[in-house]
């Protein structure tokens, strides 16, 4: 029986994120929509008890609560040292932090928030989707996947050879991406990001946890 519970429905890409560190730090963990043993459904009161803004992940250890998945990422590293999933070197850590943070801000709200969601939660008249807003969306997308892509050329991972928080970031959203049929062409235009999301794909992590 695990002692830390993950907050939040299976297919958030940021949910996704915390359970691929657990899997890959061999953390055992339970992911649920429940609070004190009861189902809580997304902005509730309850849930907002667990996070101020009604966000997922909430991460439960101990009697105690912790959001935003960065922190939550990093708290499972201090928490559970054994196979590191960030750097020991200062200026190595510094770089990681700073991917964190242009995936969790920028890469998050261009991908998916202004993108994939348009085509997966569509919005329009009669649940069609809103393709004014996709074609306003696409410029940064691109933009978007051409950071990406430059930054991953002559690396298996984002910072190099060695998989690091920010892959665990990202992953999720790029699989999804590629998954997703009206999205699928946009992003095999970038053969640098295809190849790094089938080679992460085969991870015990990822073959367990983006199904």
């Amino acid at each position: 029986m695990s002692d830390v519970e993950i907050f939040g429905p299976a297919f958030s890409t940021f949910v996704r994120s915390v359970m691929l560190a657990c899997e890959e730090k061999g953390i055992p963990y339970r992911q649920h929509m429940e609070a004190e043993g009861m189902p809580v459904a997304m902005r509730s009161d309850a849930h907002m008890k667990l996070h101020p803004f009604g966000k997922v992940p909430v991460l439960l250890h101990n009697g105690q609560s912790l959001c935003e998945t960065t922190s939550i990422l990093r708290y499972l590293e201090a928490r559970y040292p054994d196979n590191p999933l960030q750097p020991s070197d200062p200026w190595a850590r510094a770089q990681l932090d700073q991917w964190c943070s242009f995936i969790t801000v920028y890469v998050d709200q261009a991908l998916i928030r202004r993108y994939l969601l348009e085509f997966v939660f569509p919005k329009g008249d009669g649940g069609s989707v809103r393709e004014d807003r996709v074609e306003r969306a696409l410029p940064e997308v691109n933009k978007m996947l051409s950071f990406i892509e430059s930054q991953l050329e002559g690396h298996t991972c984002l910072l190099g050879d060695e998989l690091t928080l920010a892959d665990l970031l990202l992953l999720p959203m790029v699989d999804y991406l590629l998954k997703w049929p009206q999205t699928q062409q946009t992003t095999q235009a970038y053969p640098n990001i295809v190849r790094y999301t089938e080679s992460l794909r085969q991870r015990p992590s990822a073959q367990k946890v983006l199904v």
